[in-house]
């Protein structure tokens, strides 16, 4: 069972070239290349309205975005976050010099445990850092109410999470701050790119400010900001996106929808479920190798390649079993055994707008092949 072409995990959404043409020209002609720009004042606006929140900064990419949320709420110290995650999410605390602390996953959604983190509180805590896995929410409520008892802010790593919805309203908006990534493997992209929501004109002041090497005005610097500005090229890719993100959504969903019916009574085969009250965005399709399946994760995996299929093991390894985190004491294993589990057993099925149902079909296929080897 072979394909005629091989197979990704995903592909960036292209805008066609007719469609750029006119963008590039109005950018030409008005020799505004960068410097929070008219394309990326109508980006931000845009924004706004399609996801329904108060504020957005945007950037040139998700995990610098990240990095200036954590200096933005001036974080230091001890910050609670997750193993499970891409390890951009870790490296923007390092990068502002705070400690990571490690706590487990839940087991359905994959997303920071609530009941693990009182016990990884302590006086240096100053911050909570979940992340919205696979674009799944986290149990913000929960969440929240820690961070309220105990005085902490909560940063969202919300890279997957654009256009998901919580009992109807954006899950962009809990939180103090929540960073997004519009990578072009994501479901809303500008090839590079990414962006920061708050809830107050006062925080997205500071944030500009900052993605902006710290400048006030032409001749004052307030603080040590960093170039993270968003060009004009990407947020005129970005208002291109906007208009069809719908119909790459509902696309998505289709294929969402293919993979769970034909993958149904697979034994050793788990769909991860979506949360309760959740409007997906589809932005990935996990599965978990269980040990009642014929293959391992990784046998799994290397079939695939054969065929041109090209899954991903996505988080693996862990954050904390890459060498900088690998010392610290909550990144011991035996403190994270549903998150080392998860991430022996989980493989990223292809999904994107035009992957071919005949194809998901054959992937499928393949998967039920080898159960009854």
């Amino acid at each position: 069972m072979a394909t005629d072409k091989n197979i990704y995990v995903t592909k960036p959404n292209l805008p066609s070239l007719s469609d750029l043409a006119p963008y590039l020209e109005k950018i030409w002609e008005r020799r505004i290349l960068s410097n929070c720009g008219p394309f990326h004042v109508d980006l931000e606006n845009a924004l706004c309205d399609y996801l329904g929140v108060n504020y957005i900064s945007l950037f040139c990419n998700g995990t610098v975005s990240l990095v200036t949320a954590l200096q933005t709420l001036g974080i230091t110290g001890e910050v609670i976050t997750t193993p499970f995650s891409f390890v951009a999410t870790s490296h923007a605390l390092l990068w502002n010099k705070i400690t990571p602390v490690f706590v487990d996953i839940e087991k359905d959604h994959l997303n920071l445990d609530p009941s693990k983190i009182e016990e990884a509180i302590t006086e240096k805590t100053t911050a909570i850092l979940p992340v919205h896995c696979y674009g799944n929410p986290c149990k913000v409520d929960e969440i929240q109410s820690i961070a309220n008892k105990y005085n902490l802010k909560v940063i969202y790593d919300a890279a997957h999470a654009f256009g998901v919805k919580l009992d109807s309203s954006s899950v962009l908006s809990h939180g103090d701050i929540s960073s997004v990534s519009f990578h072009a493997t994501k479901v809303f992209n500008t090839f590079e790119g990414g962006a920061l929501v708050c809830s107050n004109v006062e925080t997205k002041d500071y944030i500009d400010k900052l993605k902006n090497f710290g400048h006030e005005g032409e001749e004052t610097v307030l603080a040590p900001g960093i170039n993270g500005k968003m060009s004009e090229f990407n947020a005129a890719i970005g208002l291109l996106q906007l208009g069809e993100i719908d119909h790459f959504i509902e696309l998505r969903k289709t294929v969402d929808k293919t993979y769970r019916q034909e993958l149904e009574g697979i034994d050793g085969i788990q769909c991860i479920e979506q949360t309760n009250n959740t409007v997906s965005n589809y932005s990935y399709f996990p599965i978990l190798v269980e040990p009642g399946y014929y293959l391992t994760r990784d046998d799994l995996y290397n079939e695939f390649k054969k065929i041109g299929i090209y899954t991903r093991k996505y988080f693996y390894p862990l954050i904390t079993d890459f060498p900088m985190y690998s010392g610290f004491p909550s990144a011991n294993s035996s403190r994270l055994p549903v998150a080392t589990r998860v991430s022996s057993q989980v493989l990223c099925l292809p999904i994107y707008p035009d992957l071919e149902l005949d194809t998901v079909r054959v992937i499928t296929q393949f998967i039920r092949s080898k159960s009854i080897l």
